[in-house]
């Protein structure tokens, strides 16, 4: 069984031997006024002692006193864990939590079931719901929806799979949350809320749910097509973050990781890369393919024919390389409709990037940076944004490192001494095997001849080509750019026979 089975098991072995309100003696009529649930900024910040992915968070933590120090900081809308056995909650903290501040929105985070947990919830003082699609038929969950608006409660309406959107679109609820976490495992996968978002073409406030630690993955969810979030673990081992998640709404949105992970859902090159979510006038494919990133470009000619053969990001490198690129050139390419990433290498402890490349993040003429030097996770947050970090793979060490990176993806790339990229070197296949299964990203001496093979025994989600597309450093081959594609597109077209 998965852990979700078991914990929807057991819950029901609870209910038959405690009953819904577990045990708790509850006013017969609600007695604390109703809460609209949604108001901006919508940071939720949850009240969770302990998960079965990490055991006991805050064991002893008074539910009252973490609400007390969320309304503090600013936070409008917390949400209590109620469910007993893994979670450590109980329904007791939501009805003190909400009785000591009747002006929070609270909402109630369990594995909610039939109408009677609904009643329970409204006496007991939550304003609103979660309701988890993938635990209901369609009948049922449209009526535990319209029953909870009939009582005035809000709901948010969790998704986790394409399939899970497509039912909850007869519903088209007023929030939607996506969660990042594996509800079959509770792995975590931090791209995984973003790569769903485009499905979802209602009107609805979107709410990224699980795997946020600070401000740099609140940037990245609030970019992607989310106006809310739902952090748990990360506030209520240090509250001194909340602060830093509120500022996260006031601050410039860029929409690379949404823009990109769109593309991956679209047939090659009818996509542009800047259109958002139910705004394409494409319609999404169900079936995911390979991104692919051509880099090394240093002149327009190169930028626009790999655009044209289905490139969904261009590189261009600001480095000491033979295929450095020219700064202006990226003024010269802004019409150019595709993404454009800025590779830069840093060393270690590095606290700005090149001015530069500033200039060109600010400006909108690179919708990104890549980080392929020797910069630390503590590091690459303050060095621009969006961003993530390139990774060569030397050792079982690095491999190890991929996960210390807080972005949504992480590029890994060949090793040679001294040289941070652009070798031809193809990683080592044993290192890449051990790459965490989250969607893998992959440079190194990829070309026509190996990208067939490579794609059926790695499956990457992107891939990264550059100097096997080249007549010499810095000069692509077109004819050879137009040989990759092919190879890609044909794969792709035979996975679908």
């Amino acid at each position: 069984m998965s852990i979700l089975d078991t914990i929807v098991r057991d819950r029901k072995n609870r209910i038959r031997g405690e009953g819904y309100a577990q045990g708790l003696s509850l006013p017969a009529r609600r007695d604390v006024p109703i809460v609209q649930f949604g108001r901006p900024p919508f940071l939720i910040c949850e009240i969770k002692r302990a998960s079965p992915s990490r055991g006991g968070i805050a064991a002893g933590a008074d539910p009252v006193e973490t609400a007390a120090s969320y309304a503090a900081a600013g936070v409008k809308t917390v949400s209590v864990l109620t469910e007993q056995d893994r979670f450590a909650g109980s329904l007791e903290h939501l009805y003190r939590v909400k009785k000591a501040f009747p002006d929070l929105c609270v909402l109630r985070k369990d594995f909610l079931l039939d109408s009677e947990d609904l009643e329970v919830s409204f006496r007991a003082g939550a304003d609103a719901v979660l309701l988890i699609t993938s635990l209901h038929s369609d009948k049922k969950l449209r009526e535990l929806y319209r029953a909870a608006a009939g009582m005035g409660l809000g709901v948010l309406l969790e998704v986790h799979s394409r399939e899970d959107v497509a039912r909850a679109a007869s519903i088209r609820p007023a929030v939607t949350g996506i969660n990042s976490r594996n509800l079959e495992d509770f792995t975590v996968d931090p791209a995984h809320p973003i790569r769903l978002r485009h499905a979802i073409d209602w009107d609805t406030t979107a709410v990224y749910e699980s795997g946020i630690s600070g401000n740099q993955e609140a940037r990245v969810a609030l970019s992607s097509g989310f106006e809310g979030l739902l952090v748990g673990e990360a506030v209520m081992l240090d509250p001194a973050l909340v602060p830093g998640l509120l500022g996260a709404f006031t601050m410039e949105r860029r929409d690379f990781w949404l823009s990109l992970f769109t593309r991956a859902f679209m047939d090659r090159k009818t996509a542009g890369p800047d259109r958002s979510p139910g705004h394409s006038g494409v319609r999404p494919r169900w079936e995911r393919r390979t991104l692919v990133k051509v880099c090394g470009i240093t002149n327009r000619e190169d930028a626009v024919a790999a655009r044209d053969l289905g490139a969904d990001v261009l590189g261009f490198v600001f480095a000491e390389s033979p295929r450095r690129a020219d700064f202006p050139l990226l003024e010269e390419l802004a019409d150019l409709e595709v993404l454009k990433v800025g590779v830069v290498v840093n060393r270690e402890g590095a606290k700005r990037l090149d001015p530069r490349v500033e200039y060109l993040l600010e400006r909108g003429l690179i919708d990104a940076v890549q980080l392929h030097g020797e910069e630390r996770p503590v590091d690459c947050g303050n060095l621009g944004f969006p961003w993530y970090k390139a990774v060569r793979l030397r050792d079982r060490g690095s491999v190890r490192s991929i996960d210390d990176y807080r972005c949504p993806r992480v590029l890994v790339d060949g090793y040679v001494k001294g040289i941070p990229g652009g070798t031809g070197k193809k990683a080592d296949p044993g290192l890449v095997g051990r790459v965490p299964e989250r969607g893998l990203w992959l440079a190194g001496g990829l070309g026509p001849e190996n990208i067939r093979s490579i794609l059926e025994t790695f499956h990457p989600e992107l891939v990264d080509v550059s100097s096997l597309l080249e007549i010499k450093p810095g000069k692509k081959d077109h004819a050879r750019i137009e040989a990759f594609f092919r190879e890609v597109n044909e794969y792709e077209e035979d996975g679908k026979k």
